[in-house]
């Protein structure tokens, strides 16, 4: 079976269309005959929208009870079972209801997909994972319904239901987006222009790299190496000399002309060691091209211009910035065309820029070593080994009557050096062979012939071809040396960047893996983890066939599932290997990717363990509570139990009889011991769920005036003793009604515990722009500053000295309750001595601010599934202001 197709409508903002055009494609392949089902709409009460309902047939809901309501969900198995062909699925980034099949619609989604169903979905730009905090820094409301972008960038299509900020302001005033009372609040702060506009080019911009995206996989498929001008691409080829910055400012400058520019700096590490850049120059670099918002590669190639166009077209760059050539006049006229004309010459359909610097025509300081012999020098020097030869014969020839044969024999030595430098020992060799007999034939006595009179002349001649054979043996020796220091060189910077990131920190994979890829000019890099199903016990590191290879990370097109799909295989550990294709790599090549292997295979075990240490922090945390309970608890609980059992069995005693009095207090005995064990074991039980994060949460408007009359009740004298100042007219706050009520009990009795005689607590209430401050106010002995915090520890108490007043778990109860209903609890210093336990909550206005807070409470609890993504976060933004 196929896996069904994923289509996404992706918007700028609620309101521009996404569910509109969903349900007008699912009409238009309804019309072509196409079994069409609306799996879940939310027409969010636009009358537009659920016009287009009719006549497209709708899979039931399923109803499911949470927190004493009932609430729907798309129902997946009706959906399976019905299979049809297309099925239209709202809001990718809900999230479900506790209790349903998958905990976001996005996984409900992959399953419709698995089984062969084409899906379409729609999204808002702002519940992408990677853009949530830049939208947030934009609108100033968190999203807290968010979809991961490999998601939606995993769609096999995204269309972009664009509308300017004007057009959408103007449907929201004509009351086709939100009822009439919400539009002012809605328009005044989510729904302002720049909002929209920064949000309709993010959203542009991402469906600009998604279509980007698809364009390459394009090109790579068909093998299309020309560039496409579909966006300015601008690659610098950077040197770490004194013009990288120049170079590097003035590309920036080119590429933020247009809009959506990229800038890419890239430099090229030869192997023949013509680069002899300093790594913190090259840093100094890398980290400007990063600050103007830019990318550093790093290549390895032997012709830097075929390394640079061949990187700028796999990059479809249109663009490349080059520097002018730092060779003197001299040098340029003896060395023949530069790096710069010959990438002009070569560069094709791609415009190059030569641009002028300070440093132009002013050389490279000391001179660098040149002396790896390539085939064309060799070529070369074979060419000079058999025409020069013949030439300074005829030439001195001519000069027979003023020249002896030692001259000859140093001019023909001289020659054989020359061709030495120039091709290397062989046509050196080759040079001093056809000199010997060409000083023998014309300039040794007898004339034109190849015998030799004189024993000295013999001598000459072989003295002539050992000289000459020694001097092209350093000659090449001191090339071949020379390649081995360039190789070392090379080697060097390489590694050196390793060091660098490691240094710095970084430990991202596929960033590592795409630096390998990029160095070494591979098509892409695979860690591979080996499952061994073999035998285990010794030798069970070796590989076997039945061994599962997974990919654990990737960078590159096509990469490899399993050993056997690469060119070349470098191990990383018992288990792990980095998997390479592209080309074979030589030995000394493998070598360095060791290093990197190496690398790779210490980052996943260090992402491993952190996983592991972050799963092992609440166990510890856990382990610790029950630890501190258990030492806490003991005298607690055993007083109110002894208390209660003492009186009960009083009670029941027949050998005494008891007064009415003694009777009345017994039982008061018993009952206020029995509740304060309840309290006890509420507090514990609470605490508990805090730690587990399963404590429910219902919030709602409540006014302080009534809740805090209801906490000081549960107190009895402790509580009729506290002084109140809550004011009439405060604003209702969004909170737990039974929560906070506790919260304040918890407050004031221990506010009470340590106020001395004659001076009871007092609980003021006051607000502050959208919050709402109540203050618990003792004049006890307060405590330090340094040590404030530490009262919310969890079995602390002021002094830490005894436990007959509690196991410690009131204000550490407080807290937590208090930031579940999504407030504050702080400590203050009371002016002239005590403390201040300070409750901040959010206030519910009747202008809009409960609308902005309360649903995103609802989606953090999980209380209120009706509205979901798009509604929820719609509704937080109209009262909310940047």
């Amino acid at each position: 079976m196929s896996r069904g197709r994923l289509r996404v409508y992706l918007g700028g903002a609620p309101g521009v269309g996404k569910t509109y055009s969903m349900l007008c494609e699912g009409h238009r392949r309804a019309g072509r005959g196409t079994d069409v089902v609306v799996g879940l709409v939310e027409t969010h009460g636009r009358q537009h929208t659920a016009k287009l309902l009719d006549g497209l047939p709708v899979v039931p809901r399923r109803e499911i009870a949470y927190r004493e309501a009932v609430f729907t969900e798309m129902d997946v198995d009706a959906l399976l079972a019905r299979r049809p062909q297309v099925a239209l699925v709202d809001e990718l980034a809900h999230t479900n209801v506790p209790g349903s099949r998958n905990e976001k619609r996005w996984q409900d989604i992959e399953e419709l997909l698995d089984a062969g169903i084409d899906v379409i979905s729609t999204v808002n730009i702002q519940h992408l994972e990677s853009l949530n905090d830049v939208v947030e820094k934009i609108t100033g409301v968190p999203q807290r319904e968010r979809v991961p972008d490999a998601v939606v960038r995993a769609a096999d299509q995204v269309e972009l239901v664009d509308m300017a900020p004007e057009a959408l302001r103007r449907r929201m005033a004509h009351g086709n987006v939100y009822a009439a009372e919400k539009v002012d609040a809605a328009l005044g702060n989510y729904f302002r222009v720049g909002n929209l506009t920064a949000l309709r080019e993010l959203a542009l911009l991402w469906t600009a790299d998604k279509v980007d995206e698809a364009l390459q996989g394009y090109r790579t498929a068909h093998d299309i190496e020309g560039t496409w001008e579909t966006r300015e691409r601008v690659v610098v080829a950077v040197t770490g000399g004194p013009e990288g910055e120049t170079l590097i400012r003035r590309a920036a400058r080119i590429a933020a002309r247009s809009s959506g520019g990229d800038l890419l700096a890239v430099h090229v590490t030869r192997s023949d060691g013509l680069t002899g850049a300093s790594p913190a120059s090259l840093a100094a670099q890398r980290q400007l091209v990063e600050t103007l918002g830019g990318t550093y590669h790093q290549v390895v190639g032997d012709d830097v211009p075929d390394a640079l166009l061949e990187f700028a077209r796999a990059e479809n760059a249109t663009q490349l910035v080059l520097g002018g050539s730092r060779r003197s006049r001299l040098a340029a006229l003896l060395t023949g065309p530069g790096i710069g004309a010959t990438t002009i010459r070569d560069s094709g359909d791609i415009d190059v820029h030569l641009v002028t610097h300070a440093q132009i025509g002013r050389g490279r300081g000391l001179p660098q070593l040149k002396g790896s012999l390539t085939i064309h020098r060799r070529l070369e020097g074979v060419a000079l080994a058999v025409l020069l030869p013949p030439l300074l014969s005829l030439l001195l020839a001519t000069q027979r009557e003023d020249l002896n044969l030692i001259s000859d024999v140093l001019l023909f030595l001289l020659l054989v050096v020359v061709v030495a430098l120039v091709g290397g020992v062989l046509p050196a060799m080759l040079a001093a062979v056809a000199g010997s007999l060409l000083l023998n034939y014309y300039f040794v006595p007898p004339l034109h012939t190849l015998t030799i009179r004189e024993t000295n002349n013999a001598l000459a001649l072989v003295v002539f071809v050992l000289v000459a054979a020694l001097v092209s043996s350093v000659v090449d020796l001191a090339a071949r040396r020379t390649r081995q220091a360039a190789r070392a060189t090379a080697e060097s910077e390489t590694l050196a960047t390793l060091a660098g990131s490691i240094l710095r920190g970084e430990t991202a994979l596929p960033a590592l893996l795409e630096r390998v890829r990029e160095a070494f000019g591979l098509t892409s890099v695979t860690l591979l983890e080996r499952t061994p199903h073999g035998p285990t016990g010794r030798g069970a590191t070796a590989r076997g066939p039945a061994d599962e290879w997974t990919p654990v990370a990737s960078a590159g097109a096509d990469p490899c599932e399993r050993p056997a799909d690469a060119d070349t295989e470098v191990p990383a550990g018992d288990t792990l290997l980095l998997a390479l294709r592209g080309r074979s790599l030589h030995a000394e090549d493998q070598r360095i990717i060791g290093a990197f292997a190496a690398q790779a295979a210490a980052i996943l075990e260090r992402h491993r363990l952190a996983e592991v240490a972050a799963a092992a922090v609440p166990i510890a945390e856990g382990d610790r509570m029950r630890t501190a309970l258990l030492a806490a608890v003991g005298h607690d609980l055993r007083t109110p139990l002894a208390s209660a059992k003492a009186a009960v069995t009083s009670l029941r005693s027949t050998e005494i009889e008891w007064t009415p009095q003694d009777h009345d207090e017994l039982l008061l005995t018993a009952d206020e011991s029995l509740d304060r064990l309840a309290r006890l074991v509420d507090n514990l039980l609470d605490m508990s769920r805090l730690q587990a994060g399963a404590l429910s949460v219902v919030s709602r408007s409540v006014a302080l005036d009534e809740v805090v009359p209801l906490a000081l009740d549960d107190l009895g004298a402790a509580g009729r003793s506290a002084v109140v100042d809550v004011p009439d007219d405060l604003p209702e706050v969004l909170a737990d009604p039974g929560l906070l009520e506790r919260v304040i009990a918890n407050l004031v009795g221990n506010a009470a515990r340590y106020s001395p005689p004659g001076k009871p607590p007092v609980v003021t209430g006051s607000s502050l722009g959208g919050r709402v401050e109540l203050r618990v106010i003792d004049r006890g002995q307060g405590i330090p500053s340094p040590e404030l915090e530490q009262v919310f520890a969890p079995f602390q108490r002021l002094g830490d000295t005894d436990n007959t007043t509690g196991v410690g778990l009131g204000l550490a109860l407080s807290r937590g309750l208090t930031e579940a209903m999504g407030g504050t609890l702080s400590p203050e210093e009371t002016p002239g001595g005590g403390l201040t336990m300070v409750v901040s909550l959010t206030a519910a206005h009747g202008d809009g601010t409960a609308a902005a807070q309360e649903p995103g409470r609802r989606e953090r609890e999980g209380t209120d599934r009706k509205n979901h993504s798009d509604q929820d976060n719609e509704a937080a933004t109209l009262g909310e202001s940047r």
